[in-house]
């Protein structure tokens, strides 16, 4: 329930539109709702802007339709993240709003229409092989709300490829740069452009990159200044720092 929710709902008590009793069934699970195994934080909107979202990897099967039959009876659109094409398949009976962005490994249901942002956000990979990353980070600004601008296999291989869209550079407010190997295309963005950059190390590359540890020391050693680093891998830490960043700005411009 986002804070707006709370406003119209106690609106429509105040007009005499809903009994107090509705309005209570309606607030009795804030700030949280207990289901033993998972408890519920049907507050969080209110508290950081966007609801709970649903880590899928490591969860039973029981536990997940669970925290999922409880979500569906609320009004808020649903985000769930590391979900395999057997965890949708368990899953896409229960709602027929349910979708499944496959190569981003997210589930979305989808009970409110988005408004999207005025700001963009520009997502960069260096490689093809990024692009399952960029795809979640992608995704999850696009669920929360945001105009998402796409910019694959860019990387520093060939470095000609992005100093062709400097355009895109300009018009963006938030960059996201990801990159496997020696993770090199966060420290060229950050030093052609005035915004914040968010960067990504993948998994992606040989054996001395170790999994993407390679490209994380070298992001978070970055020269360029304005230069922020989440977890290796991790496209929707990325995309929610970003959304919040925008979420700020369009709240001083209007």
């Amino acid at each position: 329930m986002y804070e707006s929710d709370i406003k119209d709902l106690l609106t429509a008590l105040k007009e005499g539109k809903i009994s107090v009793e509705d309005a209570l069934g309606k607030l009795k699970h804030l700030p949280f709702e207990d289901l033993d195994y998972a408890k519920l934080d049907h507050h969080r909107a209110i508290r950081s802007g966007y609801p709970e979202v649903i880590y899928c990897q490591g969860k039973t099967d029981e536990h997940l339709t669970g925290i999922f039959k409880k979500l569906l009876e609320n009004d808020n659109n649903i985000l769930a993240t590391k979900a395999t094409p057997e965890i949708y398949k368990l899953l896409k009976g229960l709602s027929h709003n349910i979708n499944y962005h496959e190569l981003a490994r997210i589930i979305v249901v989808r009970k409110k229409e988005i408004q999207k942002s005025r700001h963009k956000i520009l997502i960069l990979t260096a490689g093809t092989s990024d692009i399952p990353v960029a795809e979640e980070a992608a995704v999850t600004s696009e669920e929360l709300g945001n105009t998402v601008v796409r910019l694959y296999d860019v990387g520093v291989a060939g470095i000609h490829r992005l100093l062709s869209h400097k355009k895109e550079l300009d018009d963006c407010s938030v960059i996201i740069a990801i990159a496997g190997m020696e993770g090199a295309l966060a420290s060229v963005v950050g030093g052609i452009v005035d915004k914040p950059v968010i960067a990504v190390p993948t998994s992606v590359g040989y054996g001395a990159s170790f999994g993407g540890i390679t490209a994380l020391l070298a992001m978070l050693n970055s020269c360029a200044n304005g230069v922020g680093v989440v977890n290796i891998d991790n496209g929707f830490g990325a995309g929610y720092l970003a959304s919040s960043i925008i979420r700020q700005i369009e709240l001083v411009v209007s």
